[in-house]
This record gives structure tokens, C-alpha cells and sequence, in this order.
């Protein structure tokens, strides 16, 4: 035992140090933190140390091989086409509502089959599994019923902080901790039904390379990894950014990653008002605003910046061919009241009995409507 603490302790003081783990380095280490064979100060202590650091991408690698082995109960959904996910990392500057569920109901009712992995809060006021339980989705259900959902709604969501998904202990780490790791990231991709197309907006410049680069070494054939900025440049937020420039790191279908970066104004988007993006302080409300959008009532800066992030989903798919087009088509799905059409799919099949959930939603969509 003293043998394992002193080596596990001299890993993490080569990470403060700023030495980089193998991916098997890093695999065998986190295996042991899933299996609680460390002390909870050792735990933490490597969790803040990656992070600190920055992660690499044989870092990531390693980390969610360990998650997804030994801590993920696995799915395999019957689904014509590829399973597509999208999801932001949270530990950003900038707290916006929640962009990547709506543009995933946006990109799901264009026929997409998403099969979303998300958590409650943990850096932000308002994760996903929030505002999907707002809505009426049964988030702590177990793998299987949302396998159903996949399959019959074309949507779905594991809950990255339950017991019926991770059921060792990425549960355990995650109620115990409120700051941003490492395991936003490689907890985030470690998906039970393992997507191989994906959007992830992640919280630092720095990490769009390794992140896109340890999404390819696990498996993913098309990826947009993105982040995106404020006006003044000062604050990052894990979304393309309708206020300033976005970094973007594109995994293609040959393996290859193509860097580059946009802005609003190449797309012809109007430069948005921030405060108008911001999270408020309400679930409640901040899900009916979220059905306006939905529902094609707001038309201003919140739909720009779903539209904007719904179009890497279809573009990965071959439902758009470029940004702008997907963003016009994702507008046009929004107009077509498809999207809530999904939702209310989505709400009827992920839950075993879906008729107060149901008339809720419909009493929330009267209104936003109003």
C-alpha cells in the first residue's frame, strides 16, 4: 500500500512540475482513482494537477479509456445512420443559457440521430440534465430507457452523474467536487452508446488541439471541437461565440485536423448583445425562453447563437455543406416547428410514464406562446 501511494504521489508531483503522462501512465492512474485505491487528498490532487497543466490529448485518452472500461454501462442503439453528440464542457467565463440542448432538438429534428451524455451544473448555474428535467425529460432513468429514446424519439440523454450510467464511481467523484477538471472533458466523452460524430465546446483556447486529437485517438471520425470568444476578446465561452471570434479545431473523415477561425461577420451574423446570451437565475423560466426559441417566438440573439451552433451538427452529417448554410437551414427547421414537434417526442419516450411530464410541457409551451 505504501508502495502504490508513494508512486501514485510522484506522478502527481511530476504533473505540478509539468511533466505529461502516457496514455497508459494515465489510463493505469485513473483506474485506480475509479476504484477508490487512493485517498480522497490524492484524488483530488491528481484531478487539479492534469487540469492545471492542461491536459494532452494521450492524457484525455487514457482517462476516459479508464471511464468508459470500467465505469459505463454500454449501449449499442438500433438506428439507421451515425449517432452524432454535442455537449460544452462548462469551466468557461462566459455562462450562457443552454445553447447545445437547443441545438441538438434543432439538429434532431432534421432527422440527426443525437444521443447526448451531459451533467447537472457544476461550473455553470444551469447544466443540460437541468433545463432536459425542467422540460419534462426523465433524467435518471437507466441506459436502457434512454437507448429506447434514441431509437424511437431519434434523441436521448445519459446522465453523466448517475449511478444507472456510471455506476463505480465517476458518480461518486462528481457529487463530491464543484470546480472544473480534467473529467469535464474525458467524463464528457465517455458516451455508453460511443458516437462517432460530434460537436464540443470547450472551455480554453488551448485545449480545442488536444481535444479534437484525443477525440480522434479514441475513435471519433468527424468532430468539430470549438470555443468561442467576447467581443473584447477577454472571455471564452465552450459555444461558437455570436459576440466575437471562435477557434475551431475540425476532425475530418481522413483523420485529418484542419485549425482555423470565424467570426460573426463571416456568416452575416448581427454582433449579439451578451447580456442577452447570459443564463438567468430561474430554470423555470430560462426553459421557457428556451421553448421560444424553439418555437420560433424569439427571434434575436438567442436564436442566431442556436442556429450558429446547431450548424457544425449538420454539417458533420452532410445535412449542410458549410456554416452558413447549415445556419439558414437550421432557421428554416426552427420555422417549421419541428423542433418542439421533437421535444415533445423526446419528453413521451424518455420516461416511463409520460403523462403529467407531458401536460407540464404543453402548459410551459402555452406560456412561452403567450
Amino acid at each position: 500500500m505504501e508502495e502504490s501511494l508513494r508512486y501514485f504521489g510522484s506522478r502527481v508531483d511530476a504533473l505540478i512540475k509539468g511533466s505529461n503522462l502516457t496514455r497508459e501512465e494515465a489510463f493505469f492512474l485513473f483506474k485506480q482513482i475509479l476504484n477508490n485505491e487512493q485517498p480522497d487528498l490524492q484524488q483530488g490532487a491528481f484531478l487539479a494537477a492534469v487540469t492545471a497543466k492542461g491536459a494532452t490529448a494521450q492524457e484525455i485518452a487514457g482517462i476516459w479509456e479508464a471511464i468508459y472500461e470500467i465505469d459505463t454501462i454500454k449501449v449499442h442503439p438500433d438506428v439507421c445512420g451515425p449517432l452524432v453528440e454535442n455537449c460544452g464542457t462548462g469551466m468557461d467565463g462566459i455562462k450562457t443559457f443552454n445553447i447545445s440542448t437547443a441545438a441538438s432538438l434543432v439538429a434532431a429534428a432534421d432527422g440527426i440521430i443525437m444521443a447526448k451524455h451531459g451533467a447537472r451544473a457544476i461550473t455553470s448555474k444551469c447544466g443540460a440534465v437541468d433545463i432536459l428535467e425542467t422540460l419534462g425529460v426523465d433524467v435518471e432513468c437507466d441506459a436502457n430507457l434512454v437507448k429506447r429514446s434514441i431509437e424511437r424519439a431519434g434523441i436521448g440523454i445519459f446522465n453523466g452523474m448517475s449511478a444507472k450510467v456510471h455506476p463505480s464511481a465517476l458518480y461518486r467523484i462528481l457529487s463530491q467536487i464543484r470546480f472544473g477538471t480534467v473529467l469535464n472533458v474525458a467524463g464528457s466523452l465517455a458516451n455508453p452508446a460511443k458516437p462517432a460524430y460530434a460537436v464540443r465546446g470547450v472551455y480554453s483556447e488551448k485545449m480545442v488541439l488536444p481535444i479534437a486529437q484525443a477525440m480522434r485517438e479514441i475513435g471519433y471520425q468527424r468532430a468539430f471541437v470549438v470555443h468561442g470568444r467576447s467581443l473584447d476578446d477577454a472571455r471564452g465561452m465552450d459555444e461558437l461565440s455570436t459576440l466575437g471570434r471562435s477557434s475551431v479545431a475540425e476532425l475530418t473523415e481522413d483523420g485529418m485536423i484542419r485549425e482555423y477561425a470565424i467570426s460573426p461577420q463571416d456568416l452575416g451574423i448581427k454582433e449579439a448583445d451578451e447580456s442577452s446570451l447570459l443564463y438567468g437565475s430561474d430554470k423555470e423560466a430560462e426553459a421557457i425562453t428556451l421553448l421560444r426559441v424553439l418555437s420560433g417566438e424569439e427571434r434575436g440573439c438567442r436564436r442566431d447563437i442556436v442556429c450558429l451552433n446547431a450548424a457544425p451538427l449538420l454539417c458533420i452529417t452532410d445535412h449542410a455543406s458549410n456554416l452558413k448554410e447549415g445556419m439558414d437551414r437550421a432557421a428554416d427547421i426552427i420555422d417549421c416547428g419541428k423542433p418542439i414537434k421533437k421535444l415533445k417526442a423526446w419528453v413521451a419516450e424518455q420516461n416511463s410514464n409520460a403523462g403529467r411530464p407531458l401536460e407540464k410541457l404543453e402548459e410551459m409551451l402555452a406560456l412561452a406562446c403567450s
